[in-house]
Protein backbone atom coordinates (compact mmCIF):
# COMPACT_ATOMS: atom_id res chain seq x y z
CA UNK A 1 0.00 0.00 0.00
CA UNK A 2 1.09 4.01 -1.05
CA UNK A 3 2.86 5.83 2.80
CA UNK A 4 0.06 7.21 4.36
CA UNK A 5 -2.86 5.14 4.05
CA UNK A 6 -3.62 3.18 7.26
CA UNK A 7 -6.37 5.36 9.56
CA UNK A 8 -5.26 3.23 12.76
CA UNK A 9 -2.08 2.01 14.38
CA UNK A 10 -1.80 -0.47 17.21
CA UNK A 11 1.56 -1.21 19.51
CA UNK A 12 1.29 -4.96 21.33
CA UNK A 13 -0.20 -6.98 19.36
CA UNK A 14 -0.95 -9.74 22.73
CA UNK A 15 -4.13 -11.13 21.84
CA UNK A 16 -6.37 -7.66 23.21
CA UNK A 17 -4.97 -5.60 20.96
CA UNK A 18 -4.69 -7.81 18.24
CA UNK A 19 -8.59 -9.13 18.86
CA UNK A 20 -9.08 -5.00 18.88
CA UNK A 21 -7.02 -4.39 15.62
CA UNK A 22 -9.39 -6.95 13.78
CA UNK A 23 -12.30 -6.07 15.06
CA UNK A 24 -11.60 -2.16 13.80
CA UNK A 25 -10.32 -3.80 10.00
CA UNK A 26 -14.03 -5.85 10.22
CA UNK A 27 -15.88 -2.64 10.36
CA UNK A 28 -14.08 -1.31 7.25
CA UNK A 29 -10.75 0.29 8.87
CA UNK A 30 -7.39 -0.01 7.20
CA UNK A 31 -5.18 -1.09 10.48
CA UNK A 32 -1.19 -1.60 11.18
CA UNK A 33 0.15 -3.25 14.16
CA UNK A 34 3.27 -3.54 15.77
CA UNK A 35 5.01 -5.78 18.31
CA UNK A 36 8.62 -6.56 19.16
CA UNK A 37 7.63 -10.23 18.59
CA UNK A 38 7.89 -10.14 15.40
CA UNK A 39 6.22 -13.31 15.27
CA UNK A 40 3.18 -11.66 16.53
CA UNK A 41 3.43 -8.83 13.61
CA UNK A 42 4.14 -11.74 10.95
CA UNK A 43 1.48 -13.71 11.85
CA UNK A 44 -1.26 -10.82 12.56
CA UNK A 45 -2.94 -11.16 8.87
CA UNK A 46 -3.33 -14.46 8.92
CA UNK A 47 -5.73 -13.79 11.85
CA UNK A 48 -7.77 -11.03 9.76
CA UNK A 49 -11.24 -11.50 7.62
CA UNK A 50 -11.09 -11.97 4.17
CA UNK A 51 -11.09 -8.83 1.93
CA UNK A 52 -10.10 -6.83 5.16
CA UNK A 53 -6.84 -4.57 5.31
CA UNK A 54 -4.53 -5.36 8.32
CA UNK A 55 -0.72 -5.51 8.24
CA UNK A 56 1.90 -6.35 10.58
CA UNK A 57 4.99 -4.50 10.74
CA UNK A 58 8.39 -4.80 12.72
CA UNK A 59 9.80 -1.46 13.44
CA UNK A 60 8.10 1.47 14.82
CA UNK A 61 9.30 3.70 11.66
CA UNK A 62 7.59 2.16 9.91
CA UNK A 63 4.17 1.87 11.14
CA UNK A 64 4.13 5.39 12.09
CA UNK A 65 5.19 6.40 8.37
CA UNK A 66 2.08 4.60 6.97
CA UNK A 67 -0.79 6.18 9.09
CA UNK A 68 -2.90 8.95 7.94
CA UNK A 69 -2.37 12.33 9.81
CA UNK A 70 -3.37 12.78 12.10
CA UNK A 71 -1.87 9.72 13.42
CA UNK A 72 -4.16 7.71 15.66
CA UNK A 73 -2.28 4.91 17.31
CA UNK A 74 -2.78 3.06 20.55
CA UNK A 75 -0.58 1.49 22.92
CA UNK A 76 -1.71 -2.01 24.71
CA UNK A 77 1.21 -2.65 26.95
CA UNK A 78 1.69 -3.48 30.32
CA UNK A 79 1.05 -0.92 32.81
CA UNK A 80 3.73 1.27 34.35
CA UNK A 81 7.48 2.17 32.72
CA UNK A 82 6.99 0.05 29.76
CA UNK A 83 4.04 2.65 29.39
CA UNK A 84 6.59 5.53 29.27
CA UNK A 85 8.92 4.04 27.36
CA UNK A 86 7.06 3.47 24.36
CA UNK A 87 6.36 7.06 24.57
CA UNK A 88 9.79 8.09 24.58
CA UNK A 89 10.28 5.53 21.59
CA UNK A 90 7.39 7.43 19.54
CA UNK A 91 8.13 11.37 20.52
CA UNK A 92 11.29 12.11 17.58
CA UNK A 93 8.45 10.10 15.01
CA UNK A 94 5.40 11.55 15.65
CA UNK A 95 4.05 15.38 14.68
CA UNK A 96 2.21 17.80 15.89
CA UNK A 97 -1.64 17.08 16.15
CA UNK A 98 -0.84 13.15 16.35
CA UNK A 99 -2.72 10.77 19.11
CA UNK A 100 -1.70 8.20 21.31
CA UNK A 101 -3.99 6.33 23.06
CA UNK A 102 -3.14 4.16 25.89
CA UNK A 103 -5.65 1.43 26.14
CA UNK A 104 -4.17 -0.64 29.38
CA UNK A 105 -5.00 -0.24 32.70
CA UNK A 106 -3.02 2.12 33.95
CA UNK A 107 -3.48 4.22 37.43
CA UNK A 108 -5.11 7.54 36.31
CA UNK A 109 -2.08 9.53 38.46
CA UNK A 110 -0.05 8.29 35.53
CA UNK A 111 -2.39 9.31 32.65
CA UNK A 112 -2.56 12.99 34.16
CA UNK A 113 1.35 13.12 33.94
CA UNK A 114 1.86 11.90 30.71
CA UNK A 115 -1.23 13.81 29.26
CA UNK A 116 0.81 17.55 31.35
CA UNK A 117 3.79 16.29 29.21
CA UNK A 118 2.91 15.58 25.55
CA UNK A 119 0.59 18.98 26.31
CA UNK A 120 3.80 20.73 25.31
CA UNK A 121 4.67 18.86 22.62
CA UNK A 122 1.31 19.64 21.45
CA UNK A 123 0.76 15.52 21.26
CA UNK A 124 -2.87 14.45 22.51
CA UNK A 125 -2.72 11.20 24.70
CA UNK A 126 -5.97 9.52 25.34
CA UNK A 127 -6.55 7.35 28.56
CA UNK A 128 -9.21 4.69 27.82
CA UNK A 129 -10.61 1.78 29.76
CA UNK A 130 -11.56 -1.11 27.55
CA UNK A 131 -13.91 -3.99 29.18
CA UNK A 132 -15.00 -7.07 27.77
CA UNK A 133 -11.93 -9.04 27.34
CA UNK A 134 -10.76 -11.19 24.78
CA UNK A 135 -13.75 -12.11 23.09
CA UNK A 136 -15.21 -8.44 23.51
CA UNK A 137 -12.02 -6.95 21.68
CA UNK A 138 -12.85 -8.96 19.17
CA UNK A 139 -16.49 -8.62 18.89
CA UNK A 140 -17.65 -5.23 20.89
CA UNK A 141 -16.10 -4.05 23.97
CA UNK A 142 -17.24 -1.00 26.06
CA UNK A 143 -14.69 1.35 25.98
CA UNK A 144 -14.16 4.30 27.85
CA UNK A 145 -11.74 7.26 26.52
CA UNK A 146 -11.42 10.69 28.19
CA UNK A 147 -9.46 13.46 28.18
CA UNK A 148 -8.73 15.52 25.28
CA UNK A 149 -11.95 16.37 23.22
CA UNK A 150 -10.13 17.44 20.22
CA UNK A 151 -8.53 13.93 20.38
CA UNK A 152 -11.98 12.49 21.39
CA UNK A 153 -13.99 13.85 17.70
CA UNK A 154 -11.16 12.04 15.80
CA UNK A 155 -11.47 9.06 17.41
CA UNK A 156 -14.99 8.95 18.01
CA UNK A 157 -16.12 7.34 14.54
CA UNK A 158 -13.69 4.54 14.95
CA UNK A 159 -14.87 3.77 18.48
CA UNK A 160 -18.02 3.72 17.91
CA UNK A 161 -17.96 1.44 15.06
CA UNK A 162 -16.12 -0.97 16.79
CA UNK A 163 -18.09 -1.11 19.99
CA UNK A 164 -20.76 -3.22 21.58
CA UNK A 165 -24.29 -1.92 20.96
CA UNK A 166 -27.31 -1.82 22.65
CA UNK A 167 -31.00 -1.07 21.51
CA UNK A 168 -28.21 0.10 18.19
CA UNK A 169 -26.68 2.82 20.87
CA UNK A 170 -22.69 2.01 21.17
CA UNK A 171 -21.12 1.37 24.09
CA UNK A 172 -18.91 3.99 24.05
CA UNK A 173 -18.79 7.61 24.97
CA UNK A 174 -16.66 10.66 26.17
CA UNK A 175 -16.37 10.04 30.19
CA UNK A 176 -14.44 13.36 30.82
CA UNK A 177 -11.59 15.68 31.26
CA UNK A 178 -8.09 14.71 32.27
CA UNK A 179 -7.49 10.87 33.09
CA UNK A 180 -11.15 10.35 33.57
CA UNK A 181 -10.88 7.39 31.63
CA UNK A 182 -8.27 5.34 32.91
CA UNK A 183 -10.39 6.79 36.24
CA UNK A 184 -13.99 5.20 35.24
CA UNK A 185 -12.17 1.88 34.23
CA UNK A 186 -10.54 1.32 37.43
CA UNK A 187 -13.93 2.11 39.40
CA UNK A 188 -15.33 -0.55 36.90
CA UNK A 189 -13.29 -3.09 37.94
CA UNK A 190 -13.53 -2.43 41.85
CA UNK A 191 -17.57 -2.71 41.46
CA UNK A 192 -15.98 -5.85 39.08
CA UNK A 193 -14.04 -7.19 42.29
CA UNK A 194 -17.09 -6.72 44.54
CA UNK A 195 -19.80 -8.56 42.42
CA UNK A 196 -17.41 -11.66 42.08
CA UNK A 197 -16.78 -11.88 45.63
CA UNK A 198 -20.91 -11.73 46.54
CA UNK A 199 -21.04 -14.74 43.97
CA UNK A 200 -18.30 -16.41 45.76
CA UNK A 201 -19.94 -15.89 48.75
CA UNK A 202 -23.27 -17.04 47.37
CA UNK A 203 -21.52 -20.12 45.87
CA UNK A 204 -19.83 -21.25 49.16
CA UNK A 205 -23.47 -20.93 50.82
CA UNK A 206 -24.99 -23.30 48.16
CA UNK A 207 -22.41 -25.51 48.27
CA UNK A 208 -21.75 -26.10 51.81
CA UNK A 209 -24.65 -24.84 53.97
CA UNK A 210 -27.58 -25.87 50.98
CA UNK A 211 -25.22 -28.56 49.66
CA UNK A 212 -25.86 -28.40 46.03
CA UNK A 213 -24.18 -30.00 43.66
CA UNK A 214 -22.17 -28.71 40.15
CA UNK A 215 -25.10 -29.33 38.34
CA UNK A 216 -27.72 -27.94 40.61
CA UNK A 217 -25.68 -25.43 41.00
CA UNK A 218 -25.55 -24.78 37.34
CA UNK A 219 -28.95 -25.24 37.64
CA UNK A 220 -29.63 -22.29 39.64
CA UNK A 221 -27.37 -19.79 38.27
CA UNK A 222 -28.40 -20.78 34.78
CA UNK A 223 -32.63 -19.52 36.58
CA UNK A 224 -31.19 -16.63 37.96
CA UNK A 225 -29.57 -15.14 34.71
CA UNK A 226 -33.00 -15.97 32.91
CA UNK A 227 -34.47 -13.21 35.34
CA UNK A 228 -33.73 -10.06 37.16
CA UNK A 229 -30.26 -10.98 38.12
CA UNK A 230 -29.28 -11.39 34.41
CA UNK A 231 -25.47 -10.72 34.25
CA UNK A 232 -22.58 -11.42 32.12
CA UNK A 233 -21.06 -12.79 35.67
CA UNK A 234 -23.76 -14.84 36.59
CA UNK A 235 -24.08 -16.48 32.74
CA UNK A 236 -20.48 -16.96 33.03
CA UNK A 237 -20.69 -18.64 36.60
CA UNK A 238 -23.65 -21.03 35.34
CA UNK A 239 -21.09 -22.24 32.75
CA UNK A 240 -18.18 -23.12 34.95
CA UNK A 241 -19.90 -25.45 37.04
CA UNK A 242 -20.32 -27.71 33.93
CA UNK A 243 -17.02 -28.03 32.70
CA UNK A 244 -14.88 -30.91 33.13
CA UNK A 245 -11.35 -30.88 34.37
CA UNK A 246 -9.10 -32.81 31.58
CA UNK A 247 -6.39 -34.48 33.96
CA UNK A 248 -8.97 -35.94 36.57
CA UNK A 249 -12.66 -36.84 36.72
CA UNK A 250 -14.24 -33.94 38.65
CA UNK A 251 -15.76 -30.29 37.48
CA UNK A 252 -12.61 -28.05 36.67
CA UNK A 253 -13.85 -25.64 39.67
CA UNK A 254 -13.23 -28.43 42.22
CA UNK A 255 -9.52 -28.47 41.08
CA UNK A 256 -8.94 -24.93 40.96
CA UNK A 257 -6.20 -23.80 43.72
CA UNK A 258 -8.62 -21.18 46.55
CA UNK A 259 -5.97 -18.40 46.06
CA UNK A 260 -6.33 -15.33 43.84
CA UNK A 261 -4.75 -13.40 41.56
CA UNK A 262 -5.19 -9.28 40.67
CA UNK A 263 -3.63 -7.13 38.67
CA UNK A 264 -4.00 -4.17 41.40
CA UNK A 265 -7.05 -1.77 39.77
CA UNK A 266 -8.98 -3.35 42.71
CA UNK A 267 -6.26 -2.31 45.47
CA UNK A 268 -6.46 1.15 43.45
CA UNK A 269 -10.07 2.15 43.64
CA UNK A 270 -9.44 1.09 47.60
CA UNK A 271 -6.62 3.69 48.02
CA UNK A 272 -9.02 6.43 46.06
CA UNK A 273 -11.83 5.91 47.87
CA UNK A 274 -9.92 6.86 50.97
CA UNK A 275 -8.34 9.83 49.52
CA UNK A 276 -11.30 11.39 48.27
CA UNK A 277 -13.17 10.21 51.20
CA UNK A 278 -15.84 8.51 49.79
CA UNK A 279 -16.88 4.77 51.63
CA UNK A 280 -16.81 1.24 49.03
CA UNK A 281 -16.45 -1.15 51.81
CA UNK A 282 -18.00 -4.05 50.01
CA UNK A 283 -14.99 -3.47 47.21
CA UNK A 284 -12.69 -2.83 50.03
CA UNK A 285 -13.76 -6.34 51.47
CA UNK A 286 -13.11 -8.18 48.03
CA UNK A 287 -9.69 -7.00 47.80
CA UNK A 288 -9.26 -7.79 51.62
CA UNK A 289 -10.27 -10.98 50.60
CA UNK A 290 -8.06 -11.70 47.66
CA UNK A 291 -5.36 -11.03 49.45
CA UNK A 292 -6.55 -13.37 52.43
CA UNK A 293 -6.93 -16.06 50.13
CA UNK A 294 -3.02 -15.69 49.14
CA UNK A 295 -2.32 -17.08 52.51
CA UNK A 296 -3.27 -20.76 52.09
CA UNK A 297 -0.80 -22.32 54.63
CA UNK A 298 -1.75 -20.16 57.35
CA UNK A 299 -5.35 -20.84 57.08
CA UNK A 300 -4.83 -24.72 57.07
CA UNK A 301 -3.30 -24.39 60.44
CA UNK A 302 -6.00 -22.44 61.32
CA UNK A 303 -8.55 -24.56 60.30
CA UNK A 304 -6.84 -27.03 61.82
CA UNK A 305 -6.58 -24.98 64.95
CA UNK A 306 -9.95 -23.84 65.30
CA UNK A 307 -11.67 -26.76 63.38
CA UNK A 308 -14.47 -24.95 61.92
CA UNK A 309 -17.66 -27.04 60.74
CA UNK A 310 -20.30 -25.80 58.60
CA UNK A 311 -23.34 -27.41 59.15
CA UNK A 312 -25.25 -27.97 56.25
CA UNK A 313 -29.45 -27.72 56.19
CA UNK A 314 -32.25 -30.24 55.89
CA UNK A 315 -35.15 -28.05 55.34
CA UNK A 316 -36.27 -25.36 53.21
CA UNK A 317 -33.79 -25.54 51.21
CA UNK A 318 -35.91 -23.47 48.48
CA UNK A 319 -36.96 -21.06 50.49
CA UNK A 320 -32.77 -20.34 51.11
CA UNK A 321 -32.13 -20.61 47.49
CA UNK A 322 -34.86 -17.80 47.47
CA UNK A 323 -33.50 -15.64 49.75
CA UNK A 324 -29.42 -16.03 48.39
CA UNK A 325 -31.18 -14.67 45.04
CA UNK A 326 -32.71 -11.74 46.64
CA UNK A 327 -29.39 -11.16 48.91
CA UNK A 328 -27.06 -11.41 45.63
CA UNK A 329 -29.65 -8.64 43.90
CA UNK A 330 -29.68 -6.29 46.60
CA UNK A 331 -26.11 -6.76 47.59
CA UNK A 332 -25.27 -6.12 43.63
CA UNK A 333 -27.09 -2.96 43.55
CA UNK A 334 -25.01 -1.90 46.70
CA UNK A 335 -22.36 -2.36 44.69
CA UNK A 336 -22.81 -0.34 42.17
CA UNK A 337 -24.39 2.33 44.27
CA UNK A 338 -20.69 2.29 46.02
CA UNK A 339 -18.99 2.50 43.00
CA UNK A 340 -20.80 5.38 40.99
CA UNK A 341 -21.19 7.28 44.46
CA UNK A 342 -17.03 7.23 44.18
CA UNK A 343 -17.16 8.68 40.82
CA UNK A 344 -20.26 11.14 41.54
CA UNK A 345 -17.68 12.78 43.96
CA UNK A 346 -14.61 12.45 42.00
CA UNK A 347 -15.99 13.73 39.28
CA UNK A 348 -16.25 17.26 41.11
CA UNK A 349 -13.46 16.44 43.84
CA UNK A 350 -10.75 16.16 40.87
CA UNK A 351 -12.48 18.02 38.06
CA UNK A 352 -12.79 15.48 35.71
CA UNK A 353 -16.70 16.16 35.36
CA UNK A 354 -17.67 12.61 34.74
CA UNK A 355 -20.90 12.31 32.72
CA UNK A 356 -22.75 8.88 35.11
CA UNK A 357 -25.36 8.77 32.88
CA UNK A 358 -23.16 7.84 29.71
CA UNK A 359 -20.78 5.91 31.94
CA UNK A 360 -23.92 3.37 33.39
CA UNK A 361 -25.09 3.60 29.83
CA UNK A 362 -21.67 2.23 27.91
CA UNK A 363 -21.73 -0.21 30.72
CA UNK A 364 -24.90 -2.43 29.29
CA UNK A 365 -23.08 -3.93 26.98
CA UNK A 366 -19.42 -5.23 26.03
CA UNK A 367 -18.17 -5.18 29.00
CA UNK A 368 -17.74 -7.44 32.52
CA UNK A 369 -20.13 -5.54 34.30
CA UNK A 370 -22.74 -5.64 32.35
CA UNK A 371 -26.30 -6.52 34.07
CA UNK A 372 -29.69 -5.38 33.15
CA UNK A 373 -29.79 -3.47 36.12
CA UNK A 374 -27.71 -1.19 34.22
CA UNK A 375 -30.82 -0.20 32.08
CA UNK A 376 -32.60 0.97 35.89
CA UNK A 377 -29.55 3.14 36.49
CA UNK A 378 -29.84 4.86 33.45
CA UNK A 379 -32.82 5.93 33.69
CA UNK A 380 -31.95 7.32 36.96
CA UNK A 381 -29.05 9.08 35.74
CA UNK A 382 -31.21 10.47 33.09
CA UNK A 383 -34.07 11.95 35.33
CA UNK A 384 -30.92 13.12 37.90
CA UNK A 385 -28.33 14.13 36.38
CA UNK A 386 -26.37 15.04 39.66
CA UNK A 387 -28.01 12.06 41.51
CA UNK A 388 -25.31 11.71 44.63
CA UNK A 389 -26.16 7.91 44.99
CA UNK A 390 -28.84 5.79 42.92
CA UNK A 391 -29.96 4.24 46.68
CA UNK A 392 -31.96 7.61 46.50
CA UNK A 393 -33.95 6.83 43.49
CA UNK A 394 -37.32 6.21 44.51
CA UNK A 395 -37.67 2.52 42.14
CA UNK A 396 -33.85 1.77 42.94
CA UNK A 397 -35.26 2.42 46.57
CA UNK A 398 -38.54 -0.10 46.31
CA UNK A 399 -36.50 -2.99 44.71
CA UNK A 400 -33.84 -2.72 47.73
CA UNK A 401 -36.92 -2.71 50.47
CA UNK A 402 -38.13 -6.03 48.77
CA UNK A 403 -34.88 -7.57 49.56
CA UNK A 404 -33.28 -6.77 52.51
CA UNK A 405 -35.17 -8.84 54.36
CA UNK A 406 -33.13 -11.77 52.88
CA UNK A 407 -29.96 -10.23 53.22
CA UNK A 408 -30.28 -10.45 56.64
CA UNK A 409 -31.40 -13.78 57.30
CA UNK A 410 -28.69 -14.29 54.78
CA UNK A 411 -25.84 -12.82 56.68
CA UNK A 412 -27.49 -14.57 60.05
CA UNK A 413 -27.03 -18.05 58.10
CA UNK A 414 -23.40 -17.55 57.09
CA UNK A 415 -22.05 -16.28 60.45
CA UNK A 416 -24.28 -19.27 61.85
CA UNK A 417 -22.81 -21.62 59.88
CA UNK A 418 -19.03 -20.30 60.17
CA UNK A 419 -19.23 -18.79 56.29
CA UNK A 420 -17.43 -16.07 55.72
CA UNK A 421 -19.55 -14.00 53.62
CA UNK A 422 -17.94 -10.82 54.24
CA UNK A 423 -18.98 -9.09 51.08
CA UNK A 424 -22.57 -9.65 51.51
CA UNK A 425 -22.26 -8.38 55.41
CA UNK A 426 -20.69 -5.18 53.98
CA UNK A 427 -23.39 -4.50 51.52
CA UNK A 428 -25.88 -5.18 54.15
CA UNK A 429 -24.14 -2.85 56.89
CA UNK A 430 -23.09 0.09 54.22
CA UNK A 431 -27.03 0.07 53.74
CA UNK A 432 -27.51 0.32 57.02
CA UNK A 433 -25.14 3.07 57.85
CA UNK A 434 -26.43 5.07 54.79
CA UNK A 435 -29.54 4.81 56.18
CA UNK A 436 -29.47 5.70 59.41
CA UNK A 437 -29.93 9.53 60.31
CA UNK A 438 -27.88 9.00 63.52
CA UNK A 439 -24.45 7.52 63.93
CA UNK A 440 -22.66 6.52 67.09
CA UNK A 441 -19.81 8.78 65.18
CA UNK A 442 -20.75 11.30 68.24
CA UNK A 443 -18.84 9.26 70.75
CA UNK A 444 -16.15 8.83 68.26
CA UNK A 445 -15.63 12.74 67.93
CA UNK A 446 -15.67 12.87 71.67
CA UNK A 447 -12.88 9.85 71.87
CA UNK A 448 -10.87 12.35 70.01
CA UNK A 449 -11.33 15.72 71.52
CA UNK A 450 -10.76 14.10 74.98
CA UNK A 451 -7.35 12.16 73.97
CA UNK A 452 -6.29 15.15 71.37
CA UNK A 453 -8.23 18.03 71.57
CA UNK A 454 -9.45 17.37 67.78
CA UNK A 455 -12.59 19.35 68.35
CA UNK A 456 -16.29 18.60 67.96
CA UNK A 457 -18.89 20.33 66.34
CA UNK A 458 -22.28 20.66 67.67
CA UNK A 459 -25.98 19.59 66.96
CA UNK A 460 -27.25 22.88 68.48
CA UNK A 461 -24.61 25.91 67.80
CA UNK A 462 -22.70 26.63 64.50
CA UNK A 463 -18.67 26.11 64.80
CA UNK A 464 -16.34 23.71 66.53
CA UNK A 465 -15.57 23.06 70.25
CA UNK A 466 -13.20 21.77 72.47
CA UNK A 467 -13.74 20.57 76.27
CA UNK A 468 -11.34 19.74 78.85
CA UNK A 469 -12.73 16.45 79.60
Amino acid sequence: METSSFDFGMIGLGVMGRNLLLNMADHGFSVIGFDKDSAKADSLGSFASPGTIVKGVNSLPEMINQLKRPRKLMMLVPAGPIVDSVISDLLPLLEDGDIIIDGGNSHYTDTLNRIKFLEDKKIHFVGMGVSGGEHGARTGPSIMPGGDVKAWKELKPILEAISAKVNNEPCVAYMGKAAAGHYVKMVHNGIEYAIMQLISEVYDILKNVVGLSNDELHDVFKKWNEGELSSFLVEITADIFLKKDEFSNNRLVDMILDKAGSKGTGKWTSQDAMNLPVPIPTIDIAVAMRNLSVYKEERKSAAALYRPKTKMISKNKEKVIQQLHDSLFAATILCYAQGLSMLHNASAGLQMDIPLKDVVRIWRGGCIIRSSLLELFTTAYKKNLQLPNILLHKKIAALIKKKTASLRKVVQLSAAGKIPAAGLASALFYFDAYCSANLPTNLVQAQRDYFGAHTYQRIDKEGSFHTEW
